[in-house]
């Protein structure tokens, strides 16, 4: 519940002038990604599963990391440092295109009882982790002790790019096998 909270919260800190803005959104952020791992590791640690938390779990994360990539492309104009805004652009609708192609692959799996054969691949677990960190440089987006932050997370977000191109294949081949052999 927490990042689906941190959300509006986020947002909202974005768009104002607070004074370190950038810091509070970069915080609430982290936290809200920290929560998703704690969650993750404590529910598998301790067996503590609910149906409510499968659904919930995965629709927070979507809803986090689209809405944060659409906060960054909607300032990407004002943003110093991008090289190229075509391929910044380009890179966030593919990361975003393939969380709903891969959240619609895993609920029709699913229904057709296949849901194992598209579990979460190493792939997508470095996609992640980078995307988090992109998001988090994105978000930033000022220099920190003489470190160029909005240049790592630009380079960050292009290596997450690369990355979710190729979990979605492995995705989209995996269930293409699974489905061959009915």
């Amino acid at each position: 519940m927490f990042r689906i909270i941190a959300i509006p919260l986020i947002a909202i800190i974005y768009f104002s002038d607070v004074r370190f803005g950038n810091w509070y959104c970069t915080i609430i952020f982290t936290l809200a990604g920290i929560s998703d791992a704690l969650d993750g590791y404590l529910a598998r640690k301790w067996n503590q599963t609910s149906k409510l938390g499968a659904f919930l779990d995965p629709v927070a994360d979507k809803l986090l990391v689209s809405t944060m990539l659409l906060l960054v492309v909607s300032n990407v104009e004002l943003q110093r440092g991008l090289l190229n805004e075509l391929l910044f652009i380009i890179t966030v609708i593919i990361i975003i295109s393939r969380e709903i192609t891969v959240s619609a692959l895993r609920e029709w799996m699913a229904e057709i009882g296949k849901r194992a054969n598209v579990a979460v691949s190493v792939v997508g677990k470095y996609k992640t982790g980078i995307q988090m960190g992109a998001i988090g440089c994105l978000l930033f987006q000022h220099d920190f002790i003489g470190l160029p932050i909005l240049l790592i997370g630009e380079l960050m977000l292009y290596a997450a790019g690369v990355l979710t191109i190729w979990s979605m294949s492995i995705y989209l081949r995996a269930a293409y096998k699974a489905v061959q052999h009915d």
